[in-house]
């Protein structure tokens, strides 16, 4: 089958839209967790353990993700569990009032959504960027910056201006699903087959060499994938950039407001610093990656972001802390995309690379928020964070393990 460079452009953006979507939806939650810390009465631990279930619900979909998608395809995962994010947000809108249970309920059910949606969109942006032939992964992962930033600005605004938690989680919910379902229809198949290459007198054609496999053998491969050591070793590399990415997310706003003494609107404002720096390191780090190579480059940023979490941690006061969430942001942003493309490195093992490099990734997910929290209990949330300095410095010794395959071992893997 043969695609158009205009269905592959069309793509691109339902895939730029799905980054977004997944991204306003992370941020507009996270923006309102001290509110909602607030409302149930939470110490540090234990709203570490609240997390808990978003990070396990994801952790529980990413291990069959990538059999989900082979099955139903990245277009139907990921409109399928856009629907099933906006339900789970609205129980958390609706049930925060009421308890700790329907919180822990829709935040699970959202990370279940959020892990199979993951995996789809970065299997079909893996596709996309095979077809145009350039790295593009790092852009997607600046749109699902794109929408943090969109998403907590809205959530700051809503704080400010005394919004609550439940109108803005509501509209917010039913807007993601509503579009997602409409996005998605754009996305190429993704056993689309080979495709031929540009010649001046098919210049409609994006060239790219996909090959085609039966959904057997993508189900089969998602079993020996676990036991593939560059792809542990990837998986690994990525859990620390996804507890780097995670814990500013997770504890940036609370830790302001605990620490600093500022405003909660302030404490989200900070929050919205950081992924704006992680959106323009996003956007930008494609011409870095294809100057200077994936490993350079992560391993420099790697370095920023310790930079930033230093500043952030001993900085005396606000301003230090507001350069050092931006320097954190920046220096984490192209760890996991960078991941998720060396996993896609080949095109026949992508989906089951993709889904067991996101699942070791998630652990961060599942591990830091209790880590953090409660750590924050004795140290204080700010302290507590040199734990992921630490984790940072470890993945420096990794960043080996994402150099692009080179071309004899992906033809021996196509023909072995």
């Amino acid at each position: 089958m043969t695609i158009a460079a205009s269905e592959v452009r069309a793509a691109t953006r339902a895939v730029y839209a799905a980054f977004i979507l997944a991204g306003v939806a992370a941020a507009s939650w996270a923006s309102r967790i001290p509110q909602v810390r607030d409302e149930l009465g939470l110490t540090p631990s234990r709203l570490g353990l609240v997390l808990l279930a978003l990070a396990a619900g994801s952790i529980v979909s990413l291990l069959i993700a990538g059999q989900i998608v082979a099955r139903f395809g990245s277009s139907r995962t990921v409109a399928a569990m856009g629907v099933l994010l906006g339900v789970a947000l609205l129980s958390v809108s609706f049930g925060y009032e009421y308890g700790v249970v329907p919180v822990v309920i829709g935040l699970f059910a959202f990370g279940f959504a959020n892990g199979a949606w993951d995996v789809a969109m970065n299997v079909q942006g893996a596709i996309v960027e095979r077809r145009l032939g350039k790295a593009i992964m790092p852009r997607f992962h600046a749109g699902f910056s794109v929408g943090t930033v969109a998403g907590a600005l809205v959530g700051a605004g809503a704080v400010a201006t005394g919004v609550s938690v439940t109108l803005h989680l509501a509209v917010t919910a039913v807007l993601i699903a509503v579009v997602v379902v409409f996005s998605v229809r754009a996305f190429v198949p993704d056993d689309a087959g080979p495709v031929p290459a540009v010649t001046p007198s098919d210049p409609t054609m994006i060239a790219s060499n996909p090959p085609v496999i039966t959904k057997r053998e993508r189900l089969r491969n998602a079993v020996a994938t676990w036991r593939e050591p560059r792809t542990i070793l990837v998986g690994v590399f990525v859990l620390a950039f996804a507890f780097t990415e995670g814990a500013g997310i997770d504890w940036i706003s609370v830790s302001m407001i605990d620490s600093y003494g500022t405003s909660a609107a302030v404490g989200t404002l900070a929050f919205a610093l950081f992924l704006s720096a992680m959106t323009a390191g996003r956007w930008f780090g494609p011409a870095l990656l294809d100057r200077y190579g994936r490993v350079p480059v992560v391993r420099a940023l790697a370095a920023v972001s310790v930079g930033g979490l230093a500043l952030y941690i001993l900085g005396p006061s606000t301003p230090f802390a507001f350069a050092g969430a931006l320097l954190w942001g920046l220096g984490a942003s192209l760890g996991f995309p960078v991941g998720m493309s060396a996993a896609a490195d080949d095109p026949a093992h992508a989906a089951s690379r993709v889904s067991v490099v996101a699942s070791i990734g998630y652990c961060a997910f599942l591990g830091g928020p209790p880590l953090i929290g409660f750590l924050g209990d004795h140290v204080t949330v700010k302290n507590a964070l040199v734990a992921v300095a630490v984790l940072l410095v470890v993945s420096l010794t990794l960043a080996g393990a994402v150099r692009p395959l080179p071309e004899v071992v992906l033809e021996q893997e196509r023909m072995g």
